[in-house]
């Protein structure tokens, strides 16, 4: 895991479970900070010291409760996000799926998260790039992407 430009660090987690309907992955609605009101993952920012696994695991226990095994953990994101109108929002982000039985997740000041089917994601409320990847990385896809978003701050202007 490489961030050569030096950029601030966050980790999202993609928590994938069988239901009798077919797979559900964890999402939830953001209630405070960067992207508030948007659909995402469990994730955030990496504390110092900390490595991209260890604030996956972090993050999760945080923002629904759930405890992860660290070894269920897949790394198959690399996302550079650019905002050239807002630099202090670039970041690189690391998009980690885990696959299991997790149980209910709990209410969080941060997320209200619940289990939602893969076949209808949501990705018109989630961040505008999550269409161009977040379908692939359930389905187990690596993917390493950077975003340039325009200057409301919220469209994806570029990506590469």
């Amino acid at each position: 895991m490489a961030n050569p430009a030096g950029l601030p660090e966050v980790c999202v987690v993609y928590l994938v479970r069988n239901a009798t309907v077919g797979p559900e992955v964890l999402l939830g609605r953001k209630l405070t900070g960067l992207g508030a009101g948007k659909v995402v993952a469990p994730g955030g920012k990496l504390e110092s010291g900390e490595t991209p696994i260890d604030a996956a695991v972090r993050e999760v226990r945080e923002e629904v409760g759930l405890t992860l095994d660290v070894a269920g953990l897949r790394l198959l994101g690399e996302l550079t996000y650019i905002f050239p109108t807002k630099p202090a929002w670039n970041q690189v982000s690391w998009a980690f799926t885990a696959h299991g039985d997790f149980g209910d997740p709990m209410p969080s000041h941060e997320l209200d998260a619940l289990w939602i089917s893969v076949g209808s994601l949501p990705l018109d409320e989630m961040w505008d790039d999550a269409k161009y990847w977040v379908p692939d990385l359930l389905n187990g896809v690596p993917v390493v992407a950077t975003f340039q978003f325009g200057s409301d701050l919220s469209t994806v202007s570029e990506r590469g």
